[in-house]
């Protein structure tokens, strides 16, 4: 009898480890930070990198999500929903670019403020964007169009 109360004291023992364990990882890791922001559109030519999930960054400090992307069927562009923290008020001239982590690193939005009065507001649209480079068709157009070039 003793045994099974032991056995029983150290199992409760881990459930609840693991569920303060669970509670800091979501708390700290950001995943509960969509909720409560505006709601922005952008529209990109390429969004390769950038998933449901990816963060929004200002000056290099995230700001937001990437909540939802769907094709615009009639510009074949790629359109990005985001989710951005209400305390950050942007210009209605901001500009929103793909950019990454370094050469190999992971992507994120990265919004650059512009100068107007107008502040956006949930459900505006971003009328400036910039899409990701594509680095490997750079490199092989200037591997494969150098040769012609001489």
């Amino acid at each position: 009898m003793k045994n099974s109360i032991v056995e029983t004291l150290i199992g409760a023992a881990v459930i609840g480890i693991a569920a303060v364990f669970f509670v800091f990882a979501y708390t700290t890791s950001g995943a509960g930070k969509g909720q409560g922001g505006y709601t922005l559109t952008a529209e990109f030519e390429n969004v390769e990198g950038i998933n449901i999930g990816s963060d929004i960054r200002l000056a290099g400090i995230k700001v937001g999500s990437v909540t939802d992307q769907n094709l615009n069927a009639e510009n074949f562009q790629a359109v990005l929903t985001m989710s951005i923290d209400r305390s950050v008020s942007l210009p209605d001239d901001s500009t929103a670019k793909v950019t990454s982590e370094g050469l190999l690193g992971a992507k994120f939005i990265a919004l650059e403020p512009g100068g107007s009065d107008d502040k956006l507001k949930d459900g505006d649209q971003m009328s400036y964007t910039q899409s990701a480079i594509d680095l490997w068709g750079l490199v092989n157009e200037y591997l494969f169009n150098s040769d012609k070039n001489k």
